[in-house]
């Protein structure tokens, strides 16, 4: 296994508060679904998917603490519910407001081939405790890509108002998936010693999955578009307000135990 020297654990830990972001937020997102969704069976199912992505947010945030020094349980909890919205480092495209069904089936589609492809690489990484964790991951996001292509699947070849709705979610959410994959700026010493993939090497076999599968869905990404204008140092109003909301219980007593 690599040992970590500072510049390692400073760009691991600040990969692993992204990743760990990523998961947060777009798990909050799901979970706004709860009592809304258009079947009860999926009300449940998408229910558990939203926890399964705050789990995985655990499972980095717990292996940051370990990378940092930090209190492994307690430290988590604070990451998600003590921090102001300029300190989260989550991609764009997870703080979205959910939309509609279309919207958010196809945002998670879009993720759950990310996050796949994304652990696929990483069980294999140079850092054992990093493909330890990937291990749990993959295992559920396996489940997750099967619910939701077969909802994409469903929704572009359905009714004509169907396969309009995601066409709109997917012309409005491909700029933002395509910005997903832009590296921090200290990604680059992690992809070098085996730690992460290379960013493009990741996006490619993204690519390779998510084109040939929207196709067949009758569905097809913008011919052109502008990327987002929008990094991960700054966020909409939209990511201020969901956590005014996720935050709130935690921050009336935020020395409480949970």
């Amino acid at each position: 296994m690599i040992e970590l020297d500072n510049r390692l654990k400073t760009a691991l830990a600040d990969k692993l508060l992204a990743m760990g972001d990523d998961e947060l937020i777009l798990g909050h997102r799901d979970s706004e679904w709860c009592g809304h969704a258009p079947i009860l069976e999926e009300d449940i199912a998408f229910a558990n998917i939203a926890l399964d992505e705050q789990g995985h947010a655990a499972i980095w945030y717990g292996l940051l603490s370990e990378v940092i020094g930090e209190d492994k349980e307690t430290y988590p909890d604070r990451l998600a519910f003590l921090r102001p919205p300029s300190e989260f480092r989550n991609a764009p495209l997870m703080e979205l407001p959910k939309g509609d069904w279309a919207f958010s089936m196809l945002r998670q589609y879009l993720f759950d081939v990310a996050e796949l492809k994304c652990a696929d690489w990483l069980v294999k990484s140079a850092y054992q405790p990093l493909a330890d964790a990937a291990a749990k991951v993959q295992r559920e996001e396996f489940y997750h890509l099967r619910h939701t292509q077969a909802w994409t699947r469903r929704l572009g070849l359905g009714t004509k108002e169907s396969n309009q709705r995601m066409q709109a979610a997917l012309d409005a959410l491909w700029p933002y998936a395509i910005h997903y994959f832009e590296p921090l700026a200290t990604d680059a010493p992690l992809a070098e010693a085996g730690i992460i993939p290379p960013a493009l090497e990741w996006q490619v076999s993204w690519e390779a999955q998510v084109l040939p599968f929207l196709r067949e869905a009758n569905l097809k990404p913008p011919a052109s578009f502008e990327l987002v204008a929008v990094d991960r140092l700054r966020h909409s109003e939209h990511l201020a307000a969901l956590l005014g909301e996720m935050q709130s219980v935690a921050r009336l007593q935020p020395d409480a135990s949970w």
